[in-house]
C-alpha cells in the first residue's frame, strides 16, 4: 500500500490527533495515565453539595404531646356520719359528702321527727318530689295520704325520708353507690328510731330487707339495727301504684299487717 492514497491517510490521522488535542507523539515530561486530572475550579464549585443546616420539626399539638402519667390517688376514706340527730340533719342539707347527693344540687330532705310511730322511707325522690322540693308530691302524695289514713296515720305523725337526698339519671346508682347508701341506711335507722318503718318501693326493698319487692310484699318484716328490731312493711311506690291500679290490692294487704301488728 504506498502512494497518494497512503499520505492521504497518514495526514487525515494526523489531523484528528491535533483536533483530539495531540501535538506529538511522544511528551518531555511523562504523563501519570492514572492520575485524575485537576478539576476546574469554577466547575468544582459549583458542583460542591450544599449542605444544609438541621431545621427542628415543628412542636406537636397539645392534644398530642406526651402526658405524665398522673398520680395513682389514695382510696377515699369513708364518710363519718354525725351521731347528733340535729347534726345528722343539717349535715344531709349541706355536706358535700353525703352519699346520694351527688346526683342533682336539688335536694330533697326529711320531714319529721326521730322517734315517730311510723318511718316512711323511700331510695331516693322522684322527678315530681325533685321539682317540688319534698317527697310523695302530687297525686302519688295524694295516694299515700288515702293509704296512711286507711291505718289511721296522717303525715304529720310520720318521720318522711328518702335514703338519698337526690335522684340518681334514671332511678339507677352504681353498686359501690349502693353499697354507701346501705352504709347511711343502717345510720340514719339508728337515729331516727321509728316504732314501725314503711318500705316505699322495690330499691328501699331491696337495699333495707335484702330481697324483691315481689317476695317481701304481704310480710311482716324485722328490721334489726344495733339489737333492736322494729316491724317493717314493703309497698310499691304510689307512682307506680297510679301506674298500675291492680296492685292496690297487694299493697293494701300489706299495709293491714301494721294494724294485725298493734
Amino acid at each position: 500500500m504506498g502512494g497518494q492514497s497512503s499520505a492521504r491517510l497518514a495526514q487525515s490521522l494526523c489531523d484528528w490527533w491535533s483536533l483530539a488535542g495531540v501535538e506529538a507523539l511522544v511528551g518531555e515530561t511523562p504523563a501519570g495515565w492514572l492520575t485524575p486530572p485537576p478539576a476546574n475550579d469554577a466547575a468544582a464549585s459549583r458542583k460542591k453539595p450544599v449542605i444544609e443546616e438541621e431545621v427542628a420539626p415543628p412542636p406537636l399539638p397539645a392534644a398530642l404531646q406526651p402526658r405524665e402519667a398522673p398520680e395513682a390517688k389514695a382510696p377515699k376514706a369513708p364518710v363519718i356520719f354525725p351521731d347528733d340527730w340535729t347534726e345528722f340533719q343539717q349535715w344531709l342539707a349541706k355536706d358535700p359528702d353525703v352519699p346520694g347527693a351527688q346526683w342533682d344540687a336539688r335536694r330533697v330532705l326529711p320531714v319529721g321527727e326521730s322517734g315517730a310511730p311510723l318511718m316512711l322511707l323511700t331510695a331516693w325522690p322522684e322527678l315530681d318530689d325533685q321539682r317540688d322540693g319534698q317527697l310523695f308530691a302530687g297525686k302519688a302524695g295524694a295516694l299515700l295520704d288515702a293509704m296512711l289514713a286507711a291505718i289511721g296515720q296522717t303525715r304529720g305523725e310520720c318521720y318522711i325520708a328518702s335514703l338519698a337526698v337526690t335522684r340518681p339519671p334514671g332511678g339507677r346508682c352504681s353498686a359501690a353507690e349502693r353499697s354507701e347508701l346501705q352504709r347511711l341506711l343502717a345510720h340514719h335507722l339508728s337515729l331516727a328510731k321509728p316504732q314501725r318503718l314503711l318500705l316505699i318501693g322495690g330499691d328501699i326493698t331491696r337495699m333495707a330487707a335484702d330481697a324483691p319487692l315481689a317476695e317481701a310484699r304481704g310480710k311482716l318484716l324485722d328490721i334489726n339495727q344495733y339489737g333492736g328490731s322494729m316491724a317493717c312493711v314493703a309497698v310499691a311506690h304510689p307512682a307506680m301504684l297510679l301506674a298500675r291500679p291492680a296492685h292496690k290490692a297487694a299493697a293494701w294487704d300489706s299495709l293491714k299487717l301494721f294494724n294485725r301488728e298493734r
